[in-house]
């Protein structure tokens, strides 16, 4: 909260508050009849509204400054992200431009690679001859400890697994 608002609003609150004197006093005077009573606590409820207004009209001012701060605040941040958003396309052009160059390496896998999951696949060994031969290969999931060495990768047969919800 603006100081001006926090400040503007504290003292309007303090004014009217203080004005409950004076009122109460002028209800008592009015009763007995005591108009000299009656006017000087009628001043006294002039003063503290007058002063009410004017930290009304302290607090309004700092609202409006408030709102201006918070307006230029979402500007920037507006102009901050229209610049982050224009360097990323910069960037982005410029991979692009480099992948038309020919100087980035491009990767393609092929449909047949990815269904190798739990498939015999036929692999080449190709011998100190030259000559190639088939072996089929029974591919399974692998699962490498924290040390990098393959663990345990399925279930010992027999093993059970309870669940209960």
């Amino acid at each position: 909260m603006h100081t001006k608002t926090m400040e503007g609003l504290v003292g309007a609150s303090t004014s009217v508050n203080l004005m409950n004197t004076p009122l109460r006093v002028l209800k008592e005077a009015s009763q007995k009849g005591d108009t000299g009573t009656m006017q000087r606590a009628m001043g006294y409820v002039n003063e503290y509204s007058d002063k009410t207004q004017q930290y009304m009209a302290k607090a309004e001012k700092g609202m409006k400054e408030e709102a201006k701060e918070a307006e230029e605040k979402r500007e920037l941040e507006r102009e901050n992200a229209i610049r982050k958003h224009q360097a990323e396309q910069e960037e982005l052009e410029k991979r692009i431009e480099e992948s038309k160059n020919g100087r980035t390496d491009t990767v393609r896998i092929s449909n047949g690679s990815k269904t190798v999951s739990n498939e015999e696949i036929p692999l080449d060994d190709t011998g100190v001859d030259g000559a190639a031969s088939a072996k089929a290969v029974k591919m399974e999931p692998v699962i490498y400890t924290k040390t990098g060495e393959p663990g345990q990768s399925q279930l010992e047969s027999g093993a059970n697994i309870s669940v209960t919800v």
